[in-house]
């Protein structure tokens, strides 16, 4: 019997915005558990938007947005934290099981044992007691990943988290984004980067204010889609992408 894949992500002809002015329109499309979804468009295009509509922060003006029962875990672009706040690395992971806890409830053993899994599955166990702002943006970035891991949830989104990573750092998250996959979670990554999606995604949405395609990598990852997003020739983007991975 073939496998079945249970939706942890549905649009139903929605469209996204502030204040009843739409931002993005015409969102449909299913992702499945195990699966992860690329968001890609140029800037302005309403990625960082879908995003935070599902996290309930953007008013859904028509049609639905439907999110599968369970944890949501969320890496935003760059730390909310102030860097020279003193708290160390392991703390900002704990924050992520507030959901749970609440802001006056202490962690149980295993709460932290929870924590310190979550420092190992991104390889900064070791940097643990090290203050936040300290740590280099990609160790920044494991942590905040950690972070959302550590509340074990069905769905993980990931606002352009290559920017500024090292080799090092892509490669290990890319890893990680494999491994949750491997065990039923959704990712949806917002990225400009088309290689690294290719590399990370099954499914893709390309937006530019309204949604251009939804569905798999090879059949909305088309020069006549990008060109339609990008308003340039496609064969220019595709390059421009091609060089910067190749740096």
């Amino acid at each position: 019997m073939p496998t079945v894949h249970t939706p942890i992500l549905r649009f139903d002809a929605a469209a996204l915005g502030y204040a009843r002015q739409p931002v993005v329109v015409g969102l449909s499309g299913i992702l499945h558990e195990g699966e992860a979804l690329a968001l890609i468009g140029p800037n302005g295009s309403g990625k960082t938007t879908l995003l935070r509509s599902i996290l309930s922060e953007v008013d859904i003006l028509s049609g639905s947005i439907e999110v599968a029962e369970g944890a949501i875990g969320y890496v935003p672009q760059s730390a909310e934290l102030d860097l020279d706040f003193p708290v160390t690395a392991e703390e900002v992971v704990t924050m992520g099981l507030y959901g749970e806890l609440g802001w006056f409830r202490r962690p149980t053993r295993e709460h932290r044992l929870r924590v310190r899994a979550a420092l190992e599955r991104v390889g900064m166990d070791d940097r643990s007691t090290i203050r936040f702002g300290r740590l280099s943006g990609g160790q920044r970035q494991r942590i905040l990943l950690a972070r959302a891991l550590v509340a074990r949830p069905r769905l993980i989104l990931l606002d352009e988290p290559f920017n500024g990573l090292d080799q090092p750092n892509r490669d290990a998250l890319i890893g990680i984004i494999h491994s949750v996959k491997a065990e039923g979670v959704g990712v949806v990554v917002s990225t400009h980067d088309l290689s690294l999606a290719t590399l990370t995604c099954e499914q893709a949405l390309l937006l530019a204010g309204r949604q251009i395609a939804f569905g798999p990598l090879c059949e909305v990852l088309t020069p006549e889609y990008l060109a339609q997003a990008y308003g340039i020739a496609s064969d220019v983007l595709i390059e421009a992408d091609v060089s910067r991975e190749s740096q």
